[in-house]
């Protein structure tokens, strides 16, 4: 392909990545709680029963200005700056009766924005700097914990927002989920450096790949400094740049560690890659390299994904949201077969043709589809296999496992989540 064609074919693709920057809205309720007989929210406390959803950050972006808010930059950066983002769910005549109604329910109504308010940053680590030297540092650390100490559940997730993504994006979806989890998890996002344009999503893949030490060096920071019986992590869309490689380095033990003493510092639970916007053949030699340190990797893909259809022009190589197994040579098609039938690693196969009301060529469904946003929040909030969630084992003609969604997956699913 000539250079025209891809700067065609990337402005093409960073327009469809975007989602349009238009505002977050709160996402259609998971048909896990749609019917009103699920209620997520049975047991927050009233101090959660607000539109306020505070949820941590960390990011490798350079600040423009530090105080009083920091203003942050799209530049890569060797320090991580760590604080809390405060975001509301709607205006100030938004209640928390008409939210928890929004919540809990199919209601067609206008969804609410979901808007940052303000960045509190805590601390700043630069590199070869230890927690042990900074107070700040401490002082976030112990925040965290508090709110891990406070939450029904005792995993953190950390979110990796996609390409051509702002700072008040990110920390948007991420507290939505957090929303949907019925406040029980504690949410940390971390916002690398997307240029957050149409027109740079080639920057992107560059900002993503100089992210990649300081997010690991992050994961190890909160294995390190806090009490998460568990660290999942959601990566979305280009996100799994900056995830699959991370992976690889911290699955590297230190002298004299054991595979499994390495598992226990690390305490990395569920990997879930949303339409992984990454090289296939890439993604499945570095899954290779981690698989052994975590808990489960899930890659949740649909074939007509238009986005991605566009990424592997960009790339010259099929994306793992959207595979072309054909590019795999033997090796690698033999580790996807037994990854799939013996390891801990789900291919779930989100086919339009399964899922109600889902568009054909869709790139969000992770936060836009009921029938995706409530198998997922079952995988994080209960830890449950594909199975108990009630997706339907397939087979491919070359001998992988996948999972479809099947006709009844909204009675399934709610089964699983009713009391």
């Amino acid at each position: 392909m000539g250079g025209c064609a891809r700067v065609a074919c990337a402005l093409l693709l960073a327009g469809l990545l975007c989602a349009c920057q238009s505002p977050v809205r709160l996402m259609p309720t998971p048909v896990s709680f749609s019917s009103g007989e699920v209620d997520p929210f049975e047991k927050v406390g009233m101090q959660l029963r607000t539109t306020e959803v505070p949820v941590f950050y960390a990011t490798n972006r350079a600040a423009l200005v530090e105080h009083p808010e920091p203003v942050l930059t799209i530049v890569p950066a060797d320090t991580l700056r760590m604080g809390v983002a405060h975001v509301r769910i709607g205006d100030e005549t938004l209640d928390w009766d008409t939210l928890h109604r929004l919540s809990t329910s199919a209601d067609p109504d206008e969804r609410p924005i979901v808007e940052l308010d303000s960045l509190e940053q805590m601390a700043k680590l630069r590199a070869g700097e230890q927690v042990q030297d900074s107070p700040e540092a401490q002082a976030f650390f112990s925040r965290v914990n508090q709110a891990l100490t406070a939450s029904a559940n005792s995993e953190l997730l950390i979110y990796l927002h996609g390409s051509n993504n702002t700072v008040p994006r990110g920390s948007a979806q991420a507290a939505q989920f957090r929303h949907f989890t019925g406040r029980r998890m504690v949410v940390l996002v971390f916002m690398w450096p997307s240029a957050g344009s149409i027109l740079r999503y080639l920057t992107d893949v560059n900002n993503a790949q100089a992210s990649v030490e300081p997010f690991a060096r992050m994961v190890e920071l909160l294995a390190q400094n806090t009490a998460a019986s568990k660290i999942d992590v959601l990566a979305y869309s280009a996100g799994a740049q900056v995830l699959s490689p991370a992976l690889v380095r911290l699955a590297k033990p230190r002298a004299g560690e054991s595979p499994g003493q390495l598992q226990k510092r690390l305490r990395l639970g569920q990997i879930y890659f949303a339409a992984p916007d990454i090289d296939t053949r890439r993604f499945i030699d570095e899954l290779g390299a981690y698989l052994g340190v975590v808990e489960r990797v899930s890659v949740a893909a649909n074939l007509n994904d238009s986005a991605l259809r566009i990424a592997a022009i960009v790339g010259r190589a099929s994306r793992a949201g959207r595979p072309d197994v054909g590019e795999l040579n033997e090796e690698q098609t033999q580790f996807l077969v037994d990854g799939s039938s013996k390891l801990r690693f789900d291919l779930i196969r989100v086919d339009p043709k399964d899922i109600p009301n889902l568009p054909e060529n869709s790139h969000a469904f992770w936060y836009d589809d009921p029938w995706v946003s409530g198998d997922m929040l079952a995988q994080f909030v209960l830890n449950a296999p594909p199975t108990r969630r009630g997706l339907d084992e397939q087979r491919t003609s070359g001998g992988a496992r996948y999972w479809r969604f099947p006709s009844d997956f909204n009675d399934r699913i709610y089964r699983l989540f009713r009391p």
